[in-house]
């Protein structure tokens, strides 16, 4: 067989154990209503809990973009480990308020959380048209990304297009049925992968090309110290200076653990004490960051010159280039797995949402809510196909400000939680004048702004404009400020203390 051949029969042989997986997840699942679905039935216990987090956060970028950066840039792309270890520690306090608040009220979604803490059906569903905007390039570049890998581990033969459509439909086959209990079982598969591939790569490339550690690093730091350092590669021009590094850890670290796809983790869980040994354990799964991030810059001395987009293939021109077929497949599957999985919770969030928040403005009977869900997901999917095959720049543009304003949500939701006097006059004012500022730094080529993440400026001035308004604006009504919000205050000392009811 010729080696295409090879590899994509490895492919394809686990792509169909994908779905099966994905479906054998149905019959473990308690109900068959929204919450069975969406947030697992709030049964998953620590282990399904740390994949599927682990999963969500380890995506096709961990291939593909962070072998990109470390080619053209170098140091700072350790951004991500950086901003994803103190996220984590933040969702330890976070995490277990959340699951409190969602559980005593019978909450599946962040749209929904919002909605019953100001009691507005239509803030729930505003929510969950911003964050499908925010969300969606997500997808796309999910789907661009396994498209990518599909073309290059088949050496040509299997085009973009049919890579794109494969993406979708692997994705739509299990989660529509299984929910978010098949990406857990999904994630499982991934993580095991992923760990080998890795690994042996971490070892092999060095050896191989090198002829160890020791003469690799040498290389290194003798031709290539400007990408050990900040700002990297390009020098100050490149705008990623260590002011760009602090701020944007600092916004993503905060930004990660009201991002819908970690509250559907959060929400998904047993108890808070599941959540709380997952943010102590899930850090530890980003010493794997480091493997493709280090090899994009051993890259740099085997295929010299890439520019462009082509930088982000650096560790798949390695693998292709010295590894036999079925080990190409295998690192291809890993890679495919790590668009899947995200892309899986990306659009079962966005079902969930629009089904609970959008197409039923208050909460209905389940199976209706659980149908309208499972019809978003696969129009959710199909839209970010279709741009993925039409307009791809539209929405790769649309990502430039995903997390920055992503961001912008943080004191609507986490500061209405803890803070009696918050408003609802005042969270939709700071919301909307920090998505403004951002989208006026980033696509008028202020990001980062004096040095700063745009976001970080734009979530500054939210929370003083969410801050002042609730202090000094017009009074919020009496049902703006629920029962549940007491639960949610206690639940964040609990978390602080490490004490939680489970």
């Amino acid at each position: 067989m010729s080696p295409a051949a090879v590899s994509v029969s490895v492919f394809a042989v686990f792509m169909v154990l994908t779905v099966v997986l994905g479906l054998l997840a149905v019959r473990r699942q308690q109900g068959g209503g929204l919450d069975a679905w969406s947030v697992g039935g709030r049964s998953l216990g620590p282990v399904f809990i740390w994949v599927l987090m682990a999963g969500e956060g380890y995506t096709s970028f961990s291939y593909l973009g962070a072998a990109g950066w470390g080619y053209d840039y170098g140091a700072p792309v350790l951004y991500v480990v950086a901003y994803m270890s103190c996220g984590y520690a933040v969702g330890y306090v976070v995490g277990p308020m959340l699951w409190g608040y969602a559980r005593k009220h019978g909450l599946v979604a962040l749209s929904d959380t919002v909605a019953h803490r100001y009691r507005r059906p239509w803030l729930g569903a505003a929510v969950a048209v911003l964050a499908t905007v925010f969300l969606l390039p997500y997808i796309q570049l999910q789907i661009t990304g396994m498209g990518v890998v599909v073309a290059t581990i088949s050496y040509g033969t299997i085009g973009l297009d049919l890579a794109y459509f494969l993406a979708f439909a692997v994705t739509t086959g299990f989660v529509v049925v299984s929910g978010l209990r098949g990406s857990a079982w999904v994630s499982v598969l991934k993580d095991a992968l992923v760990v080998l591939t890795l690994a042996f790569l971490f070892v092999y490339v060095p050896l191989h090309y090198f002829g160890g550690f020791g003469d690799f690093f040498g290389r290194l730091v003798d031709e290539k110290a400007e990408w050990l350092k900040l700002p990297g590669h390009g020098g100050a021009e490149s705008g990623y200076g260590v002011g760009w590094f602090a701020s944007t850890t600092v916004l993503n670290s905060l930004t990660v653990v009201i991002f819908p796809t970690t509250v559907a983790g959060y929400l998904g869980a047993r108890d808070a004490d599941t959540l709380r040994r997952n943010a102590v354990w899930l850090p530890a799964y980003n010493v794997l960051l480091f493997v493709p991030m280090l090899l994009g810059t051993a890259a740099l001395f085997v295929v010299p010159g890439l520019v462009g987009a082509e930088s982000n293939l650096a560790l798949f021109k390695l693998v292709t280039d010295s590894l036999p077929a079925w080990a190409v497949g295998l690192v291809g599957v890993a890679a495919a797995l790590s668009s899947i999985v995200p892309m899986a919770v990306f659009m079962l969030v966005i079902g969930t949402m629009w089904g609970r928040s959008v197409l039923s403005l208050a909460p209905g009977p389940q199976a209706r809510e659980k149908g309208l869900s499972q019809l978003v997901v696969v129009v959710a999917g199909a839209l970010a196909l279709l741009m993925t095959y039409t307009a791809p720049n539209t929405l790769v543009r649309l990502s430039l400000i995903s997390y920055e304003g992503m961001a912008q949500l943080l004191p609507l939701v986490l500061l209405g939680l803890v803070w009696r006097r918050m408003t609802l006059v005042g969270g939709v004012s700071g919301l909307a004048v920090g998505v403004v500022i951002v989208c006026a730094l980033v696509f008028s080529g202020h990001d980062p702004v004096w040095g700063t993440n745009a976001g970080l400026v734009a979530l500054a001035v939210n929370l003083a404009v969410s801050v002042l308004v609730s202090l000094y604006g017009p009074p919020g009504r009496a049902d703006d400020r629920p029962d549940g919000e007491v639960l949610a205050r206690e639940e964040f000392t609990d978390a602080a203390v490490g004490t939680g009811r489970g």
